[in-house]
């Protein structure tokens, strides 16, 4: 009787297990060259969406057939972690140790490579300003916030990369009061809103009014004095403004990710966009096995 009672009860643990296992993702499971590449992309109106297809030379183009629309870093890093075939991209800052990073035409995904440059997805979010807009001490006192430790960390705290070192912490000048205009890139906003929040609890007195428009916008807003910064999230362009400067906020590194039993480590930039262009044509990239 003893025996059946721990026979039983050994049987009924290892159901939990089964269904417990089950339920935790396929990991393990095994990577088949010959299967097809599960493509996976960030839903419409993602920032780090728009900027991949951007950076690899697909500015504006539609998913390819077939693709995997994830809501969110969390669903596309499930889809990748269960999913032995899918790749992903999402920002650096997110990615957990899940999935794989790839390299990208030989070069690592890591925040000195990206401050570098020497990996090529990624871009600088930047502001465009007059020299002239810092003489006003409320618009100079934003600008230093973002060069403090304490922009520093909210960078780096939402997935961006900083690109100041030793940075000092933010001075509260009690006595300035006014509004700043910020308007520009839609990439860029999201943080901007952020940063701009932390520092109106430092200084209650000084309003500042983020608004997006698109890096266009940012340009043309900043020149013409319409706002004293503007955003951008690409390299500064003089010509675009030829009466301001510019100052990068940070760097927005994309990742490109695969399953970790996935035995593929670098992948090239005329790769990533067979995959992901859905006009390749007979240049289409659909199988793994194309990439060995």
């Amino acid at each position: 009787m003893i025996i059946r009672k721990i026979t039983a009860l050994v049987t009924f643990l290892l159901s939990i297990a089964f269904v417990l296992t089950a339920c935790s993702g396929n990991n393990n499971a095994a990577f088949d060259p010959a299967k097809n590449i599960s493509t996976v992309a960030r839903e419409d109106g993602s920032g780090t969406k728009t900027a991949f297809m951007e950076l690899i030379g697909l500015k504006g183009k539609p998913d390819p057939t077939n693709v995997i629309v994830q809501n969110g870093t969390a669903g596309v890093l499930a889809e990748v972690k269960s999913n032995p075939a899918a790749i992903a991209y999402d920002s650096l800052g997110y990615v957990t140790d899940e999935v794989k990073k790839l390299k990208v035409d030989g070069v690592e995904p890591t925040i000195e490579n990206i401050k570098n440059g020497a990996y090529k997805i990624s871009r600088p979010l930047s502001v465009v300003y007059k020299e002239s807009t810092l003489d006003k001490a409320v618009n100079k006192a934003f600008f230093s916030f973002l060069q403090s430790r304490d922009a520093q960390k909210i960078i780096s705290d939402n997935g961006y990369v900083s690109l100041v070192d030793n940075a000092s912490v933010y001075r509260i000048n009690g006595a300035l009061s006014g509004d700043i205009d910020v308007s520009g890139s839609t990439s860029l906003q999201p943080l901007m809103i952020e940063l701009a929040t932390a520092f109106e609890k430092l200084q209650p007195n000084i309003k500042v009014n983020v608004s997006g428009g698109g890096s266009g916008t940012g340009y043309k807003n900043a020149n013409e004095g319409v706002s004293a910064f503007g955003d951008i999230s690409e390299e500064f362009s003089p010509d675009k403004a030829p009466g301001c400067t510019s100052y990068t906020v940070c760097k927005d590194g994309i990742a490109v990710i695969v399953n970790k039993n996935n035995p593929l480590d670098n992948i090239t930039m005329e790769q990533l966009k067979n995959i992901y262009n859905a006009d390749a044509g007979a240049n289409a990239s659909t199988k793994w096995s194309e990439l060995q």
